[in-house]
């Protein structure tokens, strides 16, 4: 493995992985607060899309982290499923930036200038569609990180235990 994807002769991966497995889910958790819990939204703030933009700038670095882990390893049939797995969480980080992005802006701005001009139902409307977009976004985050992890644990555990 070359020395760009090791920390103090470690495999970077595994320590980033531990970031994205926290961030992730915090970020989805945050989300969904903000869009179902009006005074977390209020208290959140700027925090949940700056969380989504975090976690959509660590998925490639750990991608890329686990290109040369992976490269060291080998083409092992469990490395190759994690390694799909874990490029499938890069889209679904980037629709979170997208949503949570798009969450910040609507309740900040377009819900009181809809409300201001009596555009109860756009209201409503774009609320209801922005919170089907939120629970897409959440579901479809976590799903992929639990494959992800789930598929990386028993490349490393498999080996280990039989």
């Amino acid at each position: 493995m070359d020395d760009t994807g090791t920390l103090f002769g470690l495999p970077l991966h595994p320590l980033l992985v531990h970031a994205v497995v926290v961030l992730v889910p915090l970020a989805v958790l945050t989300l969904l607060l903000a869009q179902f819990w009006p005074a977390a939204r209020r208290r959140l703030g700027l925090v949940t899309p700056l969380a989504a933009v975090l976690v959509a700038a660590l998925v490639p670095v750990t991608i890329a982290a686990g290109q040369s882990l992976a490269s060291a390893v080998g083409p092992l049939p469990s490395v190759l499923e994690h390694e799909r797995y874990g490029r499938m969480l890069l889209p679904w980080s980037i629709g979170l930036v997208l949503v949570a992005t798009a969450q910040w802006g609507w309740f900040r701005w377009a819900t009181a200038a809809l409300r201001r001009a009596q555009r109860t139902r756009a209201t409503t409307i774009g609320s209801a569609l922005l919170g089907l977009a939120v629970i897409a976004v959440a579901v479809g985050n976590m799903t992929v990180l639990i494959l992800a992890g789930h598929s990386g644990s028993r490349s490393v555990w498999d080996s280990v235990m039989s």
